[in-house]
């Protein structure tokens, strides 16, 4: 492969947190050569405006220094030059999340987008990566795992690498340091999973799990899988979750408590959702990065792309994540619910989901999702969650409607084999389109109230078609998350009032978000409020919960708090708890079409 732009990266300085770039153009633009560097990375939609953490950008040819205009907040334009063009620059790598780069004594590691200036004109172009180690003897152990093609380095080594064009570039992420390896077979396909940070995890264990899981998703879409090798890089740290998926790899963010320990056979609530989330970015190799809306396919980071599908590409994708778990064998039928109820829950408590529509929360996405504010649970939704309560509704509905002949499986793999294998992008209205004619039935009011409108989603009832009830109870504090039927009795719940806050962890009883309609808002107070006193008594975020409690529903009681220095004295009328809480169970005395319906569900018939 013939490469007229070289690319080089260097872990300048690890404690001024600095990469160092160059670029050689053979062939630069004669009439000046224009760069930029892309405002979003694919997979978080959100402008992120890399270039802001560029330094000391310059550029020389044979002929000495060459002008360097800088046109915008991400583009740059060289003067002509005769011969090879070289620009250099730094980036601050101080991001440890997987959108960004970062570079300390301990690790560096770069996602694409974040560090690599786009060539104009040259960006469908074969390209080279040299990858050099940092100086010094105290990094002499550190290595590199990347899913990127190697040229000229070994295996986890320094040196050469190669991508077909710019867009592939950026798309394999970098990790450096030393790390934990592992390493098995999926379907015949090697994978592997490098665990960089202090941890003690069970590797033999973790590659186990992981082969029967991507060996589930590999046969859900078919053999053979869309990438010839495949990389999981998961960053353990003291807390932290995340994700963001690539073509041949993912990169992850995780507590390093929620990683498998020797000896242990269980899978902690911890490790279960440690593997959820390797679920849902390696699903994401199929849907997003191959099934893709039609928006996402001009490969254009310069501006916002615009979809209304954001609900099925990570709603879809948020509900086989856990569903993968239970149809492989990693986790019980009951523990499945169990998430599946988390999942209702988060959505049943935000208010916002009777404002804003799905398709409304995939659009606004750009301003909204990854932006949120004090106000957001009242005015938003969130298209993971309520998008993974649709596909489920969506997959049930299909289920009953054509008694098991047609489920949402048939639906992705129609998606897969008709966009996914041929790159083309998926229309505006494709999912709704391939939903309704695999499953031969009409879909459309389905599909209205669902994604055009804000009225209670019909799970309960289709829940109840494949032998699984579902019902509604109040929290039973901050810690409750749902999923579980909880401990104490209706009565001594109905005895536990509410304000309709969210306060702080710790600290002060500070208040994070007032809730819509709740006794808070009716009383006059805002997020940003610190509460002091109920009812006389101190008030702190260790006790609260506690104060609250110690109310009557429908009794005024006197509450103080400062806003700002400005100390507020307000009557707050507490009310009775509101039935936010999802639970569902397995109900073995359905009737015999629900308990098949219910078997092919959750083993993937």
């Amino acid at each position: 492969m013939v490469c007229s732009v070289r690319y080089c990266i260097e872990p300048k300085s690890l404690d001024a947190h600095l990469f160092e770039i160059t670029i050689t153009l053979e062939r630069p633009d004669p009439q000046g050569q224009r760069l930029s560097l892309p405002v979003w990375i694919p997979g978080s939609y959100m402008l992120r405006e890399f270039a802001r953490h560029i330094v000391e950008l310059r550029a020389h040819s044979t002929a000495g220094p060459v002008a360097v205009l800088k046109t915008s907040k991400d583009a740059w334009l060289c003067a002509p030059s005769p011969g090879p063009l070289h620009v250099s620059y730094c980036v601050y790598a101080g991001d440890p999340s997987v959108r960004g780069a970062f570079l300390d004594r301990t690790r560096g590691y770069f996602n694409g987008a974040s560090v690599f200036l786009r060539v104009h004109g040259k960006e469908a172009e074969a390209c080279t990566l040299a990858i050099s180690p940092p100086a010094g003897a105290a990094c002499a152990g550190w290595r590199v795992a990347t899913a990127m093609p190697r040229r000229e380095a070994e295996a986890h080594g320094f040196g050469l690498y190669e991508a077909r064009d710019y867009e592939e570039l950026l798309d394999h992420p970098v990790e450096m340091g030393e790390f934990s390896l592992g390493a098995f077979q999926a379907c015949g396909v090697p994978h592997e999973v490098a665990v960089s940070g202090r941890h003690s995890a069970d590797m033999e264990r973790l590659c186990n799990d992981l082969k029967r899981l991507c060996e589930y998703h590999i046969r859900f879409f078919g053999e053979s899988a869309p990438f010839a090798d495949y990389l999981f890089l998961v960053s353990a740290t003291g807390e932290g979750y995340g994700g963001l998926e690539h073509r041949a790899s993912c990169s992850l963010v995780c507590a390093r408590d929620d990683l498998p320990r020797a000896g242990g056979a269980n899978v902690s609530d911890g490790y279960r959702s440690f593997l959820g989330l390797c679920s849902h970015e390696y699903f994401h190799a199929w849907n997003v990065k191959r099934i893709k809306p039609a928006a996402f396919t001009s490969h254009d980071l310069a501006h916002e792309a615009y979809t209304r599908l954001l609900w099925a590409f990570e709603g879809i994708t948020s509900y086989y994540d856990d569903l993968a778990l239970v149809r492989c064998g990693l986790i019980s039928p009951p523990a499945y619910l169990e998430l599946l109820g988390k999942t209702a829950t988060r959505v049943w408590r935000t208010p916002g989901r009777r404002r804003q529509t799905l398709e409304e929360a995939s659009f606004d996405a750009w301003i909204k999702f990854y932006r949120p504010d004090e106000n957001s649970p009242n005015a938003t939704v969130s298209y993971y969650t309520k998008g993974a309560l649709v596909a489920a509704c969506l997959d049930l509905l299909l289920r009953s409607q054509t008694d098991g002949r047609r489920s949402l499986d048939d639906v992705m793999r129609t998606l897969w084999t008709r966009f996914g294998q041929t790159g083309l992008g998926v229309p505006e209205d494709g999912v709704e389109a391939v939903a309704k004619e695999v499953g031969g039935i009409d879909l459309t009011a389905f599909f209205d109230g669902a994604l055009r409108g804000t009225e209670e989603l019909p799970l309960g009832g289709l829940l109840a078609s494949h032998g699984v009830s579902f019902r509604l109870r109040a929290a039973e504090g901050a810690s409750d998350e749902g999923g579980k039927p909880g401990s104490l009795t209706e009565e001594q719940i109905r005895s536990r009032p509410a304000l309709g806050v969210r306060v702080a962890a710790s600290g002060e009883a500070k208040i994070l978000a007032v809730f819509e309609d709740g006794a808070a808002q009716a009383a006059g107070l805002a997020a940003g409020d610190v509460i002091v006193a109920i009812d006389g008594l101190r008030v702190s975020a260790a006790n609260w919960e506690h104060r609250v409690h110690a109310c009557t529903v429908g009794l005024p009681v006197p509450l103080f708090a400062f806003r700002g220095d400005l100390l507020l004295r307000v009557e707050v009328v507490p009310q009775a708890p509101i039935q936010d809480t999802c639970v569902m169970a397995l109900q073995d005395d359905a009737g015999t079409k629900a308990l098949a319906l219910r078997a092919a569900w959750l083993d993937g018939g």
